[in-house]
């Protein structure tokens, strides 16, 4: 697009509109309160998004939220915000004067990097799953590392050769009639490039397709596949058969909210479910994950404990001093218990054959004491501690439960 025979002075919003509508024999539909709205909308998603993460970071010892890596996902947020801050020149949403009138910095180095730098992200969390769960390798360290160091090489490659490159082949600005023109050819070889980026997942989800988990990586992940998918296909037919889409208030405002919803919704799959149930019912969303964890066999993968502070919930106690822990069945009545479980300020004993203030315990269950007579808690399957007030228990209420007498029985 080019139109020439204008002065350099700043144009009158529909003096620009009916100039440019002449010279593309298009309908030009000047910047707007609509604009503003969309603007504000896009906004607000991405500050609710935001809270979420922080949320997710000051509660970052809940183990759901944990075993979500937190720093890969937080550095996909923000490479969404700087995503939405190319966006809001790059499709007219302001007047390109000023600040958002430097065109090669805003389109190439704000919406194509960051753009580019999200689909790395998920690039990255799909290896790192399949590097966990597939290969059984840990995804750490010096992973970790050159993860991060490929993303930025690649990417930053790339939309340096778009700078260097001469402007008239890539992105150039016409300031008269505020705009910026993005060549065809580096229309296409950019969103040819995500392509590139988005087969990559497909095959990394590919082999993400037999997880044995009650987490769904795999749904999760195809779900944000098919978003990821519908979005470039608006984005390949909106640049293609629309080339001059920024001036049309219809189809500038869809591309920003696709890539807006697009970007938040994929962080939301990540991370919404832990940090939801993390405010509305975290005692009992953690125990049930980490049942569900040990049960699939990737309590390893996820790289958490099963107990914390000493206490897990894991153990399952049934009938006869017998408890089950990851399909070992332990006797805690046994001689080898009693000889290996305590130590010697710790003795066995039979409740049924002790009295208190002259009340008999008829219970004909067994437990430990301390020298003080003290019942000591079973807290996972090879440690005995002693009870600490207000510390939960495994057994089905959760607390030690306080009697008439002052006593806590466990």
């Amino acid at each position: 697009m080019a139109v020439v025979g204008l002065t350099k002075r700043e144009l009158d919003p529909s003096v620009r509109a009916n100039l440019l509508a002449a010279a593309l024999h298009i309908k030009v539909d000047p910047v707007s309160n609509a604009d503003k709205a969309v603007i504000a909308i896009c906004a607000a998603i991405y500050g609710f998004t935001t809270l979420l993460i922080i949320y997710a970071w000051i509660n970052i010892k809940f183990r759901p939220i944990r075993a979500k890596n937190m720093t890969w996902t937080t550095l996909m947020h923000i490479s969404g915000i700087l995503w939405f801050l190319g966006d809001v020149p790059a499709n007219g949403l302001v007047r390109l004067t000023g600040v958002w009138g430097h065109c090669k910095l805003w389109i190439i180095w704000f919406r194509v990097l960051f753009c580019y730098v999200f689909a790395s992200m998920h690039i990255v969390r799909f290896f790192a799953l399949d590097r966990v769960f597939n290969q059984n390798k840990p995804f750490r360290g010096r992973t970790n590392i050159i993860a991060l160091s490929a993303v930025v090489v690649f990417n930053v490659l790339f939309c340096l050769i778009s700078q260097l490159v001469k402007s008239k082949l890539t992105v150039i600005g016409q300031p008269d009639l505020e705009v910026c023109n993005v060549e065809l050819n580096y229309r296409i070889a950019a969103i040819a490039l995500q392509w590139v980026l988005w087969a990559g997942v497909a095959v990394l989800i590919y082999r993400l397709r037999n997880i044995q988990s009650s987490f769904n990586e795999f749904r999760e992940s195809l779900a944000i596949f098919i978003i990821a998918i519908v979005v470039l296909i608006e984005t390949t037919i909106t640049n293609i058969a629309f080339m001059y889409y920024p001036l049309m208030l219809h189809h500038r405002l869809e591309k920003t909210l696709m890539d807006c919803l697009a970007a938040n919704i994929m962080v939301l799959l990540i991370i919404g479910q832990p940090v939801f149930m993390c405010i509305f019912n975290r005692r009992k969303y953690e125990t049930l994950w980490l049942e569900k964890l040990t049960k699939d066999g990737h309590k390893a993968a996820y790289d958490v404990s099963s107990a914390q502070g000493g206490t897990t919930a894991y153990v399952k106690m049934g009938e006869n001093d017998t408890s089950m822990f990851q399909n070992t069945q332990l006797n805690f009545g046994s001689d080898s218990i009693h000889q290996t479980l305590h130590t010697d300020g710790q003795h066995y004993y039979d409740i049924a054959n002790m009295t208190a203030d002259g009340n008999t315990l008829t219970s004909q269950d067994a437990a430990y004491a301390n020298n003080n007579g003290l019942p000591i808690a079973l807290r996972n399957n090879l440690h005995i501690h002693r009870p600490v007030l207000n510390t939960p228990t495994m057994f089905n209420v959760g607390y030690s439960d306080i009697q008439a007498d002052g006593r806590r029985v466990l």
